[in-house]
């Protein structure tokens, strides 16, 4: 009796300890998704009961071209920034790991200062940069194209430069994740290395890469995860255009389900974005995983 009263205690203190978490995943994340799942099979407004139309709103989606659009988009800012961002912050945690003391405790907080930035702020200070007539960058592209350029309102020029303030703005979080790999590597890998005559392109590729490429895995998982959640720079820079050159899934369902009160229409397409997200990522983590095993 008294064994199956000290189970029972354990049990009832080990479903006290993960209820909380458990009501919190159910209530915010488990709870929201049923909902937008079964949204996206009515015609719903986006506060309201609608009637059930099956697969329609997945039907209208494949033949709508703003879909395609904001489709390809995504995948255009995902080339932008995903191996970009990557080799940038591996270049930047190199140099400042060779730094010592208060001097690399600086550079260090200089590279993560915009990451801790509200994106409202670090649009407005690129908008300010960039501006037309005034942006202290414009001479910059004037002295290498010829001319100033509105760049978000040009269609060539948009995605990119919402590329660009993007890796400034999200850049210091991989940086850190790229020294706190390179600190846990051995030292004594290196001096052995550096005994067998290695040069220092030797031990980055033989030493350095090897051992960071789970962190390297890492990183790119989740700047993909990432960017293909791109709304707030766009919708602050540029809000789509022009001529829907910057539009992106996110976007568009902000489109459909606040503009256009079409909440079945907008789940629709939050489901199929999430499930875009959900295998492109896990496809990424396991061929970065079997790269690594190699």
């Amino acid at each position: 009796m008294a064994t199956k009263n000290k189970t029972l205690r354990r049990n009832l203190i080990a479903l006290s300890l993960i209820a909380p978490f458990t009501l919190t995943f159910l209530l915010v994340f488990a709870w929201p998704t049923y909902k937008v799942i079964q949204l996206s099979f009515t015609d719903a407004p986006l506060i309201g009961a609608g009637e059930w139309v099956g697969l329609d709103n997945y039907r209208d989606l494949l033949g709508d071209r703003l879909f395609w659009i904001a489709l390809k988009n995504n995948g255009y800012f995902l080339l932008l920034t995903i191996i970009p961002t990557t080799a940038i912050a591996l270049a930047i945690a190199l140099a400042v790991n060779r730094l010592k003391g208060w001097v690399q405790a600086l550079i260090l907080a200089v590279f993560f200062l915009p990451y801790i930035l509200p994106v409202s702020v670090v649009t407005l200070i690129w908008a300010w940069m960039l501006d037309f007539q005034f942006g202290i960058l414009q001479p910059v592209i004037e002295f290498f194209v010829g001319e100033r350029v509105a760049v978000f309102r040009d269609p060539y020029w948009v995605m990119p430069m919402i590329a660009v303030v993007t890796i400034w703005w999200t850049n210091g979080f991989n940086v850190l994740l790229f020294l706190a790999g390179l600190r846990n590597i051995p030292q004594e890998l290196y001096e052995a290395a550096a005994l067998d005559g290695a040069t220092p392109r030797q031990k980055f590729l033989r030493v350095t890469w090897p051992l960071l490429w789970p962190v390297t895995a890492l990183v790119l998982t989740l700047q993909l995860i990432l960017q293909l959640k791109l709304f707030d720079q766009v919708y602050l820079l540029s809000q789509g255009g022009p001529f829907n050159t910057s539009q992106v899934l996110l976007l568009l369902v902000y489109r459909e389900a606040f503009q256009q009160n079409d909440g079945g229409y907008a789940s629709a397409v939050a489901l199929v974005l999430f499930v875009i997200i959900m295998v492109v990522s896990i496809l990424q983590f396991q061929l970065l995983r079997i790269r690594g095993k190699r």
